[in-house]
């Protein structure tokens, strides 16, 4: 699979940079926040395209360049940079830059980019056939606000607490894409996430559960657990959440479409790790996947929690089905 680093010191701009890569492009995404980090990146492999900014801290675009000339690191370098004198232009061109790219980066100007350079070729782009149809989306949404607020309501019940529901954002991706809306999560700290498969007539898909490390303190405030909240007792905590929430929006699910899920055994993906890494163990063997994602939150407390549903694409034949009645004209 190509691979893309995407360098530069501020999240946003990383990830507007990921989010303008053609999305039915095949490719996995890296991050580093200076030169440093991209250097080491690129002598692991990663990065056959290097999407680098000019002005950051430790080491700048253009120390960047200097390195990989210096190292004879093979990758492809697009600047891009807000610095659009013609002096910067120049420069990078003089040390290795394919192209230049003004920020704010556009999906459409960053396609041009990698067609002309042959980096991407017109027919390795997929049509649009793939997209969600936007009633077809809305219907997922709406049965998917009542299982979540089923789930919401048992949380809140237990816990005693209000539990803050969000609109669930609901995408057919591409599984190459799934890490990059989980870096969307990140909060620059570790989590530990449980996977849990569930299987139906026709439909089938996993659960990704995500807690960070900082919102376990809280939950044991809740909980009123008195003794030290070490892993164990985290990871107890966070079996116990992901059971809840994972059962309850599948139940609600599944009564709405008239179906019955079986679960698997929840598996622990792993634990104070960061949010690539657990993408990296969890490599779904599908290509193309109905993601829904959830996130949790208690009022009062600094207690975050993600759900996120993933579906095989030929379920979706399946649940249109069982969901016609919901997609008909009135």
């Amino acid at each position: 699979m190509f691979s893309v680093l995407v360098c530069d010191d501020s999240l946003v701009a990383r990830k507007q940079a990921a989010k303008c890569l053609p999305q039915d492009w095949e490719v996995a995404v890296h991050f580093a926040k200076h030169g440093g980090e991209a250097i080491e990146a690129l002598q692991q492999g990663k990065g056959q395209l290097l999407l680098l900014d000019l002005n950051m801290p430790v080491k700048d675009g253009y120390q960047t360049l200097e390195s990989i000339q210096q190292l004879n690191i093979s990758t492809k370098v697009v600047v891009i940079s807000g610095d659009i004198q013609p002096e910067a232009h120049e420069r990078v061109t003089k040390l290795g830059a394919i192209d230049f790219i003004q920020k704010p980066v556009k999906a459409d100007k960053l396609r041009e980019v990698l067609i002309k350079h042959n980096i991407l070729a017109n027919d390795e782009l997929a049509d649009s056939e793939g997209s969600l149809d936007p009633e077809v989306r809305d219907c997922y949404q709406e049965i998917t606000n009542i299982a979540m607020g089923q789930a919401g309501d048992h949380l809140a019940r237990i816990m005693n607490v209000f539990v803050r529901l969000p609109i669930p954002n609901v995408n057919l991706i591409e599984v190459s894409e799934l890490h990059m809306m989980l870096s969307d999560i990140e909060q620059h700290e570790q989590v530990t996430a449980v996977c849990q498969g569930f299987l139906g007539p026709g439909i089938r898909g996993e659960a990704l559960c995500i807690l960070s490390d900082s919102s376990f303190e809280d939950v044991a405030k809740i909980l009123d657990i008195k003794q030290e909240v070490d892993d164990q007792i985290q990871l107890e905590l966070l079996m116990d959440a992901a059971s809840l929430l994972i059962g309850t929006c599948l139940a609600g699910l599944a009564e709405q479409m008239d179906v019955n899920f079986s679960q698997g055994h929840p598996v622990v993906l792993g634990q104070h790790r960061v949010i690539t890494d657990i993408i990296s163990m969890n490599r779904v063997n599908w290509r193309r996947t109905l993601a829904i994602e959830l996130s949790y939150g208690l009022e009062g407390y600094n207690v975050q929690c993600d759900l996120i549903l993933l579906f095989t694409e030929d379920s979706m034949i399946t649940m249109n089905k069982k969901l016609s009645h919901l997609l008909e004209d009135e």
